[in-house]
């Protein structure tokens, strides 16, 4: 006997759950199953792209599949198909996920982090795990405390969502990027690289190379040397967090906010990488004395 195709007895079409600047459509079937959108979830993690299978392949990839649980895979091929209304009355087919997967997902995102095992363009989605998982734990141990006390009956219908729009908020602001754009924007033309989105998530590994060179490297004495012994690595022996991670609010951000912005002017006026170099190693001479940064430490590999 076939199995009957559930309905989604209860929508957010209207208002859906929202993380970050990403809409979830999440609906309540007829059988008490809290789904979420298959496309809003993936979007939530941070993909980018249309295809409604990525989750799939992604936790099928190579360097995941063989260091995630396999219930985690399991339950990520357990795509739930459901009916909906639409507004005119009419119905369609719906793809979406368990509720809880998002978050089982997101833990194990972040224990991947941990490990060492993600590679470069998919530490992204492992930071936008953890902003997922500390703000829906705050709006949890409310919506409990309201539960208990009554309090839930009195509160506004979207009380809850605007709690967790406001959490999202906070940690996206103490998560924002150290290293703006326009920095990554300024390396890519002035090598010639193809600047996209996708391009930015792939930049070469020797970028982290010159970022040492042209701007840890040029903070007072030891400190990239400090930030490496303090900033954890996996058995891999990769690190697990950015060094701008392990500065100080006060003294270490500032520096590092200094150097960035000197190194953008300068790149700003220049027309290529090497004459980029030329005017950097003027700037360190002029304002420190060092010696001059030799080509061949900053050329492409």
């Amino acid at each position: 006997m076939a199995k009957k195709t559930l309905k989604a007895e209860y929508g957010s079409d209207k208002t859906p759950l929202i993380i970050g600047s990403i809409e979830i459509p999440c609906y309540v079937l007829t059988d008490g199953t809290r789904v979420l959108s298959r496309n809003g979830m993936q979007k939530a993690i941070g993909y980018e792209g249309t295809s409604g299978d990525w989750l799939v392949k992604f936790v099928g990839g190579k360097n995941i599949s063989t260091h995630i649980k396999p219930e985690i895979i399991a339950g990520l091929s357990e795509v739930i198909k459901f009916k909906r209304n639409n507004a005119g009355g009419s119905q369609s087919m719906t793809y979406g996920y368990e509720a809880t997967k998002l978050i089982d997902f997101c833990d194990a995102l972040i224990d991947l982090k941990k490990s060492g095992v993600l590679k470069d363009n998919q530490i992204i989605y492992a930071d936008q795990a953890e902003i997922i998982i500390r703000s829906v734990a705050k709006v949890g141990i409310i919506a409990l405390v309201d539960e208990v006390t009554g309090y839930q009956y009195d509160r506004e219908r979207d009380a809850l969502q605007t709690i967790l729009k406001a959490y999202i908020s906070d940690e996206l602001l103490s998560w924002q990027k150290t290293f703006p754009d326009t920095y990554y924007r300024e390396i890519f033309r002035l090598n010639g690289w193809g600047y996209t989105v996708s391009d930015i998530k792939r930049r070469p590994g020797i970028v982290g190379k010159w970022t040492n060179r042209i701007i840890y490297d040029q903070l007072p004495k030891g400190i990239l040397e400090e930030l490496k012994k303090n900033t954890p690595k996996s058995a891999a022996g990769n690190y697990t967090a950015r060094f701008f991670q392990s500065l100080t609010s006060d003294t270490g951000h500032p520096h590092l906010s200094a150097q960035l912005n000197q190194v953008i002017a300068v790149m700003r006026i220049s027309d290529n990488w090497k004459q980029f170099i030329t005017h950097f190693n003027k700037m360190v001479d002029r304002k420190n004395g060092q010696l001059e940064l030799g080509l061949d430490d900053l050329a492409p590999e």
